[in-house]
């Protein structure tokens, strides 16, 4: 047995026992499985939606099963039970697994990849072929009509020659542009973690749940908390309770989720800003309460003040021009303030990263997850892949500079607004593509840019499962448990990949059985469809960059830019600027009502409680959360074991 004779000591084995042989096997055994789980229940049944939440819910529920086994285990052998640090990495790596095979990424390419040849085979009255056909990178797709049949219709299998070979070139492809842009995002983390983690300390209310559910290891006092159980309770009867409604229509229903209760107005002009949904989704009210009383407060604000600009003006006959409020546009403008607000805060940090990769500045980074210089080297050299990679695909050079600097620019901003708020971004309508046609308009642009940029509408199209986010939050999980982060770096790196193999097979063992058009309530054929018919009109009929949607995209831009100011000049000031990018953007939709309830909830205990009592609290809402993941992850599996289509606690 050996001995721990200084702090130096302990920590030094807390790391070791962090990023281990044994937790990374295990991690693998998993990553196949989750990945199949989540292909099961949202392309085939389109249930549970666990990956378009900002804490993804079947990881949660594997790691609670994992854990629940760990503690059990280490009754009989306390010596061998895994420690935080190995649980934690297990976990890390079935998040990555999620980051690929998720609503998000892999799933929409999947829609988007076949979309081409399966519609001008279907429907050549669509003259796709003759509008875009000669533009489009081929290599990029799947042309074969036989081997697309079987993969829509179903009735076949992907272990036949004929059907796997026209998929090997095109996922070789998009493997190597994904690992790329996987590696970047961790290049780009490396950059600002420390900044943001040591530095600022921000709060990182994502990982509360599996920092707390792992503190101990085999004797984690979390789940011998009352108040836990008591929101477990909660949450978990209520979807056990509905997801029963759903099987025998006899019992009660409690309406929860987004669109069951809503406020109806019958009055103009308030009938112009549409319904307010009323949701009380159990998990989101117990995220919300880790978020800042001033965000928590500025997204449900700012959810409301978009109601009132249609509102406003529909009032003063604003309705009849296009677009107006232009919503999309003000979004856009705000999450581009986000980004260069970050890079403007934080440039004498950014000064010093290069200063020490040069090897004349201040900062050691010999314990960061890469040296600065290596992750400055591989942005350098991601950059040089992307320009060939796309450069071959069609866009010109200056195009894809302008493309993917956007599109890290916003990847940057949603990492950092869940590192220090932990809130949902599903930023519909806020891509690269739209921003750049907004600004300069499809003729400047050209139709060959304009079809290889459509190319990646699968990745930007809502990012609600985004790899970078949960990068930094697994470099978090590592600081705070003393974990080894540089091997953690290449066990994500490696998970990524793996999962993006296992995806491939899911997904395509899946559809070939069942048939994407055929059974597969929730292929997402909408990918493609989405991003083809804009290419279509944008080269038929052209879309000048409009003046109402490009001052809407300053504004946006600069509304942001105040809000900032005056939130450092003035501690009172109520609003957060990243509040009024999520309330403009379709990422409050859902979740308005929810965070004003944790809202509320939370400024009444903090007001006559204090902090202790805020702090005593947070098990409940610990609780909330893990019951209603711990309930739809269970309907998730009664689901496809007995075939039918059961509760799912999120979309409905």
């Amino acid at each position: 047995m050996s001995v721990v004779t200084s702090p130096q000591d302990e920590q030094a084995l807390r790391a070791s026992r962090g990023v281990t042989l044994r937790a990374v096997l295990l991690g693998l055994l998993l990553i196949p499985v989750n990945v199949y789980w989540v292909i099961v229940i949202e392309v085939r049944w389109y249930t549970l939606d666990g990956s378009c939440l900002p804490l993804f819910v079947t990881p949660v529920f594997m790691l609670t099963v994992v854990t629940a086994l760990n503690i059990l285990f280490g009754k009989l052998a306390p010596r061998r039970a895994l420690a935080q640090g190995e649980l934690l990495t297990v976990y890390v790596m079935i998040v990555m697994s999620e980051t690929m095979a998720g609503h998000d990424t892999l799933q929409n390419m999947f829609g988007h990849i076949t979309h081409y040849a399966w519609n001008v085979y279907q429907h050549p009255d669509l003259k796709w072929a003759e509008t875009f056909g000669s533009l489009l990178p081929r290599h990029l797709q799947v042309l074969d009509i036989k081997a697309l049949t079987g993969f829509y219709e179903g009735h076949s299998t992907i272990y036949r020659w004929s059907n796997l070979r026209p998929w090997i070139a095109p996922l070789a492809w998009w493997s190597a542009f994904m690992v790329v842009m996987v590696f970047m995002m961790l290049c780009l983390n490396v950059i600002f973690r420390r900044a943001w983690t040591e530095y600022e300390k921000l709060s990182f209310p994502i990982i509360q749940l599996p920092l707390a559910m792992t503190d101990g290891g085999a004797s984690t006092a979390f789940f011998r908390s009352r108040l836990m159980w008591m929101g477990f309770a909660i949450a978990g009867g209520i979807a056990t309770l509905n997801g029963f409604h759903l099987l025998y229509p006899t019992l009660p229903f409690l309406k929860m989720r987004y669109g069951e209760a809503h406020l109806d107005f019958v009055t103009w002009p308030w009938t112009a800003g549409g319904n307010l949904p009323m949701s009380f989704y159990p998990f989101a009210i117990g995220l919300a309460y880790f978020l800042p009383l001033d965000l928590s407060f500025s997204c449900w604000f700012f959810y409301l003040f978009r109601k009132l600009e249609w509102v406003g003006g529909a009032s003063l006959g604003f309705d009849r021009m296009r677009d107006f409020p232009y919503i999309d546009a003000q979004a856009s403008g705000a999450w581009l303030g986000l980004a260069f607000s970050l890079l403007w805060v934080g440039r004498k940090w950014l000064w010093q990263v290069l200063s020490t990769a040069l090897g004349r500045g201040p900062l050691n980074d010999a314990d960061e997850p890469m040296r600065y210089r290596s992750a400055l080297l591989g942005l350098v050299l991601g950059t040089v892949f992307l320009i060939a990679f796309w450069r071959y695909a069609g866009m010109s050079v200056y195009v894809v500079l302008a493309y993917f600097g956007l599109y890290f620019l916003l990847g940057l901003a949603i990492t950092r607004v869940r590192a220090e708020l932990g809130a949902p971004h599903e930023i519909f309508h806020v891509n690269p593509t739209q921003i750049m046609v907004t600004a300069v308009g499809t003729q400047a642009l050209g139709p060959r840019n304009l079809t290889a940029m459509v190319q990646t509408y699968w990745l930007n199209r809502c990012y609600r499962n985004h790899p970078m986010p949960n990068q930094l939050e697994a470099f978090k999980m590592g600081e705070v448990t003393a974990m080894n982060t540089r091997r953690l770096l290449w066990v994500m790196l490696g998970a990524t990949f793996f999962a993006l193999l296992a995806t491939y097979w899911a997904h395509l063992h899946e559809s070939y059985i069942n048939g994407a058009e055929a059974k597969d309530a929730g292929f997402k054929w909408w990918a493609g469809g989405e991003a083809y018919q804009h290419l279509q009109n944008w080269i038929e009929y052209g879309e000048p960059g409009q003046a109402g949607n490009r001052m809407a995209m300053v504004a946006g831009f600069l509304l942001v830019a105040g809000l900032r100011f005056l939130r450092s000049r003035y501690l009172w000031w109520p609003f957060h600027p990243a509040g009024y990018a999520l309330g403009v953007s379709f990422a409050m939709d859902y979740f308005w009502f929810a965070f004003f309830i944790s809202w509320l909830a939370k400024a009444v205990l903090t007001r006559y409680g204090g902090m202790r009592t805020h702090r005593a609290a947070i098990p409940f809402f610990l609780g909330l959360i893990l019951g209603d993941y711990t309930a739809g992850s269970i309907w998730a599996i009664v689901g496809p074991l007995k075939n039918i289509a059961t509760y799912k606690i999120f979309i409905r």
